[in-house]
């Protein structure tokens, strides 16, 4: 196939369907044919002209499941029809001072997916092969592509909170961040709180794991939370600063609020309330490519599903207008496999 179709998106949700040239990969990079991407939050920054250049026409699209049809120069650990995930991060460049400690995600010379470097809104996308994730056999490319963004995002902030084992851990909002946030918790063995307004969700979140169910439209999250204990780290994943301000009372000596939602609005803190009891805000940024494939392992055996609905590429505009108004239940992924 010499062309292939792409959304790509200009100014504010510009979104146009064009047809492109199939290039052979760069040296150090690998060619995927895709076959899912999930329609993510952080898709926002491209769709809705929060680039630098917003001019500058872009795919979005950052969970990512294909496979590879070519490799460039230099590329010796995968090959042709090696099935690959692509996730946010694009790859590190590996001579940076963060590479050079190992630390993979905060790498300076780092691409974002779908953000500044062309994503997964397209039948073929191009990425450097040390952003690559192995595919788990027998792991449908549906169920994939969210676990490499939300599924990542949410077992990494787990991983910084370190809690003992049974520990409470709250999770903030049961939505496509949330409903995987609960499942992770709970295989790990912590007791879960799960957070959410309003009790159509109270069931939900204990099919998904949760321990204890807190509306927080009915009583106060942090004295809902001081009742079971204090938290020992609370996963907040709403977009919405102002709705985290008041969980941090509800932490434990010590405990974590870890910010996994990206909110326009900030969080306001009372110094007290971080002084006494040595607690901690810390934000969390998804992880490395070797990291993404622990997690998609850890999933496959500990049954960790998305709860996903599928649309077609043609439609990706509209996929993105769903999932941006609250109407996806829980994640909206593309399928180009079907």
């Amino acid at each position: 196939m010499s062309a292939y179709r792409a959304f790509q998106v200009t100014g504010s949700r510009n979104f146009e369907l064009v047809t492109r040239e199939v290039t052979a990969p760069p040296v150090g990079q690998a060619r995927i044919r895709v076959e899912s991407c999930g329609v993510c939050h952080s898709d926002a920054l491209a769709a809705e002209g929060l680039r630098a250049d917003p001019s500058r026409p872009i795919v979005p699209g950052h969970e990512i499941v294909g496979v590879i049809e070519a490799v460039g120069d230099g590329v010796t650990a995968w090959h042709v029809g090696d099935r690959v995930g692509v996730g946010y991060l694009a790859g590190h460049c590996g001579e940076c001072e963060s590479c050079r400690r190992g630390d993979f995600v905060n790498c300076v010379n780092q691409e974002q997916t779908g953000t500044t470097v062309d994503g997964g809104y397209a039948e073929v996308v191009t990425a450097r092969t040390s952003g690559l994730v192995r595919i788990p056999d027998g792991m449908p490319s549906v169920q994939a592509a969210p676990l490499l963004c939300a599924g990542l995002t949410t077992l990494s902030a787990l991983r910084q909170a370190g809690g003992r084992p049974g520990a409470l851990v709250a999770v903030q909002g049961i939505g496509g961040l949330g409903h995987l946030g609960v499942q992770y918790a709970n295989r790990l063995g912590y007791r879960v709180a799960a957070i959410a307004r309003g009790s159509e969700k109270a069931s939900l979140a204990v099919q998904l794991g949760a321990d204890e169910y807190i509306d927080s439209t009915a009583a106060d999250p942090a004295e809902a939370l001081q009742r079971l204990g204090g938290a020992s780290a609370i996963l907040a994943t709403a977009a919405s600063g102002g709705s985290m301000t008041p969980l941090i009372r509800g932490l434990a000596p010590r405990g974590r609020l870890l910010v996994l939602g990206a909110a326009q609005d900030p969080i306001s803190v009372s110094t007290p309330d971080l002084i006494f009891g040595t607690r901690t805000i810390t934000g969390s940024l998804t992880g490395s490519a070797i990291e993404n494939e622990d997690n998609l392992a850890f999933s496959a055996r500990h049954d960790i599903r998305p709860m996903t609905e599928t649309i077609p590429l043609t439609e990706a505009p509209k996929a993105y207008e769903r999932m941006m108004a609250g109407q996806a239940r829980f994640r909206i992924v593309l399928d180009l496999a079907s």
